[in-house]
């Protein structure tokens, strides 16, 4: 056994302490429940994306056919400049209406009625929460609080934002085939009470992990696609073409930025119906 030298530490101390030393670095490097699930009801349109399916931030490509400006909001952004955004180019916009049966965006009002005065074209999206309620119920619940469509030239369909779940799995606990059904019943629904077909947006590579690549909603429901990069990239099964991107969400102004994939008529085609 060592001799102990007077001056220094025993080696009981050093051993006690080091041994709390590693305690913290442990505490330290273990992720809070804070950090990896926020409060429900703050999701956004894109939450996952820079996350999940993340690129290199940078200017879209040159587009062979004209593009309109775009741009999405949520309760994060609280009262917006509207005028400010229209002064900038943006042409349209929507704003979060919904999340799950429990969330009401509380500025909702300001931003939806805000972007219509100024003359934008606009609409609503509803974050969906596939573990929580039914498809149907959800769907109801968006239209109740601010996702209804009107014929009136400026109010696009609603959007289904279905994406990567910020509280929890992935997929939401749902196999590919029972999350192809809860979308099938939301958008079925949201038809019904509406006579639109609502916009499903989402990320190529959600989709195919939580869908299995499904095909079958290409022929009806547009797409509004999600990727951080210079182009749309592969677009799911299904779909030829997108009708929206999603391609920033850090742009020049408040709120995600997004392209229409044609001009101004065609944004004000898809409002008419």
């Amino acid at each position: 056994m060592l001799a102990h030298r007077p001056g220094l530490p025993s080696p009981r101390r050093l051993t006690v302490t080091g041994a709390l030393l590693a305690a913290l670095c442990l505490l330290t490097a273990l992720p809070s429940a804070a950090a990896t699930a926020p409060p429900r009801g703050s999701a956004y349109l894109g939450i996952g994306v820079l996350a999940h399916d993340g690129r290199a931030a940078g200017a879209p490509a040159p587009a062979a056919v004209t593009q309109t400006e775009g741009v999405d909001v949520s309760g994060h952004q609280g009262n917006v400049d509207w005028a400010t955004l229209w002064n900038s180019g943006v042409k349209w916009a929507y704003t979060k209406a919904t999340e799950g049966t429990y969330y009401t965006n509380p500025y909702f009002a300001q931003q939806y009625n805000g972007s219509y005065a100024i003359g934008m074209i606009r609409g609503a999206y509803h974050f969906a929460t596939p573990d929580t309620t039914s498809g149907a119920t959800q769907a109801n619940y968006f239209v109740d609080h601010g996702g209804g469509w009107s014929r009136d030239g400026k109010t696009l369909p609603g959007v289904l934002d279905i994406e990567w779940n910020p509280y929890g799995a992935a997929c939401y606990g749902k196999t590919q085939s029972a999350m192809v059904s809860w979308i099938s019943d939301f958008l079925a629904t949201y038809r019904a009470r509406t006579g639109r077909d609502a916009v499903i947006y989402t990320a190529t590579s959600w989709w195919t992990q939580c869908t299995g690549n499904y095909a079958g909603f290409g022929s009806t429901n547009p797409l509004w696609i999600a990727r951080y990069a210079s182009a749309p990239g592969t677009l799911p099964a299904g779909w030829a073409f997108h009708t929206m991107w999603q391609y920033t969400s850090s742009g020049p102004t408040v709120g995600d930025h997004d392209k229409f994939n044609g001009a101004l008529d065609r944004v004000q085609a898809l409002a008419n119906g």
